[in-house]
């Protein structure tokens, strides 16, 4: 790939830190930046520097393809025996009367009401119950493969896998080779808040360490899966802290290359017990995105979620390394509502969403969960007609 005239400017300016400079031209050649380099990015780098980087690998991997995917969310439950301090979702079992904990029959009534719609992934994930254990997921898994083979099965997070693991009295590889059986097909990022237990103590003690979060996720690659990763920033972590994780994520992948996808989390303060613990700015957000397109130079996919971000936000960070701003056409996962997203209501319709990307220069490719091209956008034309494709679900009491 041609190397933008942004990139010459950069690489010539004399102004530019030596350090910076050795960086960029790290990135030219194709050679892995270290810890003490992702730290100096974080503490020294401009953001025109960052965007200029992050543009350039993301454009050497994927041109200017940006993906989105069609799926609906089921949170089985927001109830949870954990308490974690960030967490603006979740009631602890004292505060029931707040939550609500779906049956099997009703989380496969969520996924019957898709009949007909070309969604491609249900993706399933909510707080952690003693009820909600290896035999319930295992049926659940089943019955929804046995109602819809097409629809791939993207569910739950070692924070529940090692919890009914345990419960369970079975190790990791058998348990995930378990789920696997029962029809699981991939595995979403969350839970990985930060690894470093400095952190991760204040924050989620209860749970799964970063340790476990990894090994469980190791273990899923060995069996041939695939899954993505995330980093819950912007809180009370110190940028060397974000480094570690990524680190701990990229030696992982160096093993196995069972990731797919990086998804930074931006902190939301709202209603928790960190509310006042400031959110980052935009370009605080930017700048992360970018560093992790830099550092994570083993993983395809930046995603970012545009309804955590808002869409203007979505939209700039395609420029800074972001090459998939995920999809959920449905206004169901209440994760990011109740955290402060936003996106309140989360709906786009197919168009809008091809716009936005085309809006920002990009060419916009809807996509299964593993990456695989269902339809490219970038030539579509929209029937005059054609009626926005919004799923909506009633409230299930």
């Amino acid at each position: 790939m041609e190397v933008s005239e942004n990139f010459r400017i950069l690489l010539n300016n004399p102004q530019l830190l030596p350090e910076l400079k050795a960086i960029a031209q790290k990135v030219l050649d194709k050679q892995r930046i270290t810890f003490d380099e992702g730290v100096l990015l974080y503490e020294k780098a401009e953001l025109g520097y960052l965007g200029i980087l992050a543009n350039y690998i993301r454009e050497q991997k994927h041109g200017d393809k940006t993906y989105f995917n069609r799926n609906f969310h089921i949170e089985p439950t927001n109830l949870c025996v954990y308490d974690c301090k960030f967490c603006s979702y979740s009631r602890l079992l004292k505060q029931r009367s707040e939550g609500w904990e779906y049956t099997m029959e009703e989380m496969l009534d969520i996924v019957k009401k898709y009949d007909g719609q070309p969604v491609t992934e249900v993706h399933i994930v909510g707080g952690v119950l003693p009820q909600y254990d290896v035999a319930f997921y295992s049926e659940l898994f089943t019955r929804i493969k046995e109602h819809r083979p097409d629809l791939h099965v993207k569910a739950l997070t070692p924070v529940e896998y090692h919890y009914i693991f345990k419960k369970a009295k079975i190790d990791y590889a058998t348990g995930m080779q378990l789920m696997k059986d029962a029809g699981l097909e991939s595995i979403p990022g969350g839970g990985a808040e930060i690894f470093h237990p400095e952190v991760r103590d204040l924050i989620a003690k209860d749970k799964c360490t970063g340790e476990q979060w990894l090994a469980i996720h190791e273990e899923w690659h060995k069996i041939g899966m695939r899954s993505n990763a995330t980093m819950l920033y912007g809180h009370i972590e110190k940028y060397w802290h974000r480094v570690d994780h990524m680190e701990r994520l990229r030696e992982l992948q160096d093993r196995t290359g069972g990731f797919q996808t990086f998804i930074p989390l931006k902190f939301r303060n709202q209603d928790n017990q960190m509310s006042n613990v400031p959110e980052t700015t935009v370009l605080e957000d930017l700048r992360n995105y970018a560093i992790a397109r830099i550092y994570l130079d083993n993983f395809d996919h930046i995603k970012a979620y545009w309804a955590m971000i808002s869409r203007t936000t979505a939209q700039l960070s395609l420029n800074f390394g972001v090459d998939d701003i995920d999809g959920t056409l449905d206004d169901t996962t209440k994760i990011y509502s109740m955290a402060g997203a936003e996106e309140q209501h989360p709906a786009m319709s197919t168009k809008q969403l091809v716009d936005l990307i085309k809006n920002a220069g990009r060419y916009p490719i809807e996509r299964d969960t593993l990456y695989n091209v269902v339809t490219d956008y970038n030539d579509y034309q929209f029937e005059e007609t054609e009626k926005p494709k919004y799923y909506k679900l009633p409230v299930i009491n």
